[in-house]
């Protein structure tokens, strides 16, 4: 087959949705398919253009194929600078699709979401080709940004933003999500059951060992009390991070505990501001992704917090690699949410905003090394049970043969499309 994908991010960046998007090409690649991909220039977490992608660039990453186009890229991720930035990235894609289409045949094209502003030139280019068009929702973005209040919540304004996406989701012959709630949401929004598909995000099973007992961040970073309170990913609206600060706060008589945020992010600066008079949190950058593991182990407990707005939009990807650890996880989570269900049995919820319950959690499974180690114990089957990645990715490819296999077969039914 030949798949053509569109998204904004891959691959070289290292945490977000490229990842994922970057696995799931070379998964179609490795099973023998032609796969070409339409991205924007590397900018994830940093919000800044990395050296050598600028304009347009074409590569090869293993056998696919992949042609960056430019973009804005604001410096602070505010609701008109995204939408400038996903307005930008598709007009500079449109090249590429229309040529695709015409000259390279496309049998399936991908649209990875976010970017949803982007989602009409995978129907167009479809449409031109006679190709299966599928839409892969990694978060419903235009809730999202309302839940941060990066776009108006205005009735008007939500009314009419909600009856564009409703009507593009609802327009690609297939549409898939990373979660159980999310798909849940997809029809809710009118799209069709049987267009609706799971297909999960998932862990670095292979490279996380848990019961890994020594990590050799605590010598680099010199870490000397026995528990950390990790958090590790990118730093933006969605995760929430202000209440990781105020769980500081609380816990400072605590002489046992250190908190620990790695990563980076347009808003690492006000978090290190609120953080300033804290002696008991430290911020870190990004760590490469070869040395995942050896960062997981670092944590007594991990952290994961999620806004009350963003519950079952998004399904956090940094959980799929913390269960696997061995290490209980915390989750900012309301009861009956995706996340909440996520956890349950082996990790804590609780709710969405309550610093004083997250700085309650943290100090019991610190207290609690019994529990913190059954819960530990139960989320590395978990993962093992459900964000197996070579399992995962196969059951994608597979349903996207599936699904073009059908397309040509009506194909040679009734005719090439006008």
């Amino acid at each position: 087959m030949r798949i053509l994908l569109l998204g904004l991010n891959y691959a070289p960046e290292p945490i977000g949705t490229a990842r994922y998007t970057t696995g799931l090409v070379d998964a179609l690649a490795s099973r023998g398919h032609e796969v070409r991909v339409v991205a924007g220039q590397p900018y994830y977490p940093n919000w800044s253009s990395r050296p050598g992608y600028r304009g347009w660039t074409k590569e090869t990453r293993g056998t696919a194929e992949i042609l960056r186009v430019p973009h804005v890229i604001p410096q602070k991720p505010t609701g008109r600078g995204r939408l400038i930035q996903h307005l930008t990235f598709a007009l500079a894609a449109l090249p590429h699709m229309l040529a695709s289409a015409i000259s390279w045949r496309p049998d399936c094209v991908i649209a990875i979401a976010p970017s949803l502003l982007a989602a009409p030139l995978v129907l167009m280019t479809a449409q031109l080709s006679g190709a299966r068009s599928w839409l892969h929702v990694q978060d419903f973005e235009l809730e999202a940004a309302m839940a941060t209040g990066l776009v108006s919540r205005r009735p008007l304004i939500a009314k009419i933003l909600g009856t564009i996406e409703k009507r593009l989701l609802q327009s690609f012959d297939r549409v898939s999500s990373i979660s159980p709630a999310m798909c849940r949401r997809l029809l809710s929004k009118g799209v069709a059951a049987e267009r609706i598909s799971e297909h999960r995000n998932w862990a670095e099973l292979a490279a996380i060992r848990a019961g890994q007992e020594r990590s050799s961040y605590r010598d680099l970073w010199q870490i000397e009390t026995p528990h950390v309170a990790l958090y590790s990913g990118a730093m933006g609206r969605k995760q929430g991070l202000d209440l990781i600060v105020e769980a500081a706060r609380r816990l400072k008589g605590r002489r046992d505990l250190t908190f620990v945020v790695c990563g980076n992010g347009p808003y690492r600066g006000e978090l290190e501001a609120l953080a300033r008079v804290l002696d008991n949190i430290r911020f870190q950058d990004l760590q490469p992704t070869e040395r995942l593991g050896d960062l997981l182990s670092l944590a007594t407990v991990h952290v994961l917090p999620q806004i009350a707005g963003a519950a079952d939009l998004v399904l956090p990807s940094k959980l799929p690699n913390m269960l696997p650890s061995g290490r209980p996880v915390i989750a900012t989570a309301a009861i009956g949410t995706g996340l909440f269900d996520e956890i349950a049995g082996c990790g804590i919820a609780v709710p969405p905003g309550d610093a004083e319950a997250l700085a309650k959690a943290i100090g019991e499974l610190c207290d609690d090394p019994l529990l913190a180690q059954k819960l530990g114990a139960a989320g590395r089957c978990r993962a093992e049970a459900r964000w197996d990645g070579p399992t995962i990715l196969a059951g994608f490819a597979a349903d996207i043969e599936v699904a073009v296999s059908a397309q040509q077969k009506l194909v040679a039914l009734v005719g090439e499309p006008l």
